[in-house]
């Protein structure tokens, strides 16, 4: 099959097609990564882009080009949220209809987000995939227009004009970090940077438990993964897409994964250090370059994607990520059975300035003895330094202490 070809000069001329619709982000110096990797680090925040992520830029584009006789058909898209958001958005815009399917399991800013700027919202199906195959059979169903969410050469260009932004705001960058998902903001970005400076290098960013195009590019073409268990849902695609996966094939210098913990760590840095709200699917450039301090060149870029992120999952993945980062400690300590012990214990862990946050004391279990009792303590501490000392300190003075 010959697939579609975009050129540099289709990502130029989106540019000027989302003028006075897309925004041009800033880019913003991060001194701690900058410390991490030993060079300049900037942040890409298109987290702060309309309707909170970068994929308005490709969806406007493809939409602004249908026919006024497309239009009247309506338009429908499948989307985890950003891509929903941002077909709602452009739909708006030029006076078409949208409907947009989501997984049920959605977060629900996002699906009030979607609904807000106009779009019939349609749940159902428990991954992207699901609702994807649920909106090509509404297209032909009802000759609505199918918005890809990333394998069409207007949405791949309409991203693409990130990459633009990035060279005419940081030229000498040495490298670009960004997370893929289907493919559509990695391949336009490599095609606009690469066409301008061939020299810097592209490397692509998945969690670990939704890496399709890992195994695709060892396989030499797009393969089905099972994206599920990741919080990451922007970038939770099962399969790569043919148009981005063969630009990514040629234009990305590498792909790298992240982990779960690795994600929060670094949606934590953005929100204490950055003071940057950004979703796990749109950090996950940050949790690269901390997780890999020495593989990036800098100057390097990395690309917050975007934004929208449900704030109770925030909430989770904020104690998610402190944990990670050694700023709470949950450990469970066996003691004597007798009047004192706990209070012992609980002056002990005052000295050591470990601030008690929940604690369960537990009397009734088989795996004690008679004369023991279990307690399960939630600490408030400063860093795994700090982590370290209260479990030294708890080891040497004879406590029983258990994970």
């Amino acid at each position: 099959m010959v697939l579609p070809r975009v050129t540099l000069d289709d990502v130029v001329a989106a540019r000027d097609l989302l003028a006075g619709v897309a925004v041009q982000t800033p880019v913003l110096r991060s001194r701690v990564l900058s410390e991490t990797i030993g060079g300049p680090v900037h942040l890409k925040c298109e987290n702060l882009q309309r309707a909170g992520s970068f994929k308005v830029r490709g969806a406007y584009v493809r939409i602004a080009k249908l026919t006024e006789d497309d239009r009247r058909k309506g338009v429908v898209a499948a989307s985890a949220g950003n891509h929903a958001q941002g077909v709602a958005l452009a739909s708006g815009l030029v006076g078409a209809r949208a409907t947009v399917y989501m997984p049920e399991a959605a977060p629900l800013p996002k699906v009030e987000a979607t609904q807000a700027y106009g779009a019939e919202v349609v749940l159902g199906g428990a991954s992207v995939d699901v609702a994807l195959a649920k909106a090509k059979e509404h297209a032909e169903r009802t000759g609505a227009v199918f918005i890809h969410p990333f394998d069409h050469p207007d949405v791949i260009a309409g991203q693409g004009t990130i990459g633009l932004e990035i060279i005419e705001q940081l030229p000498d960058t040495g490298t670009i970090v960004l997370g893929i998902g289907g493919g559509g903001l990695a391949a336009g970005v490599a095609l606009a940077v690469k066409s301008l400076r061939p020299g810097v290098r592209i490397v692509g960013v998945q969690a670990e438990q939704a890496a399709a195009y890992l195994a695709s590019l060892a396989m030499g073409e797009p393969v089905v993964v099972d994206p599920s268990g990741t919080m990451a849902d922007g970038i939770a695609v099962g399969r790569p897409g043919e148009l981005p996966f063969e630009m990514i094939h040629y234009l990305v210098d590498s792909v790298v994964t992240v982990s779960e913990e690795e994600i929060s760590r670094a949606l934590v840095l953005c929100v204490e250090r950055g003071k940057l709200v950004v979703e796990p699917a749109g950090v996950v450039g940050v949790a690269a370059l901390l997780a890999h301090p020495h593989a990036f060149e800098p100057p390097a870029v990395a690309v917050l994607s975007g934004g929208n992120i449900d704030p109770l999952l925030l909430s989770k993945v904020l104690r998610h990520g402190l944990a990670a980062a050694g700023r709470y400690l949950t450990v469970r300590i066996r003691l004597h059975d007798r009047p004192g012990a706990l209070a012992a214990l609980l002056a002990t862990l005052g000295e050591l300035r470990a601030n008690v946050i929940d604690i369960v004391h537990e009397r009734v279990n088989a795996r004690l003895h008679v004369d023991e009792v279990e307690v399960r303590l939630q600490l408030e501490t400063r860093g795994q330094a700090h982590c370290d000392e209260v479990l030294g300190v708890l080891a040497r003075e004879g406590y029983k202490v258990f994970f």
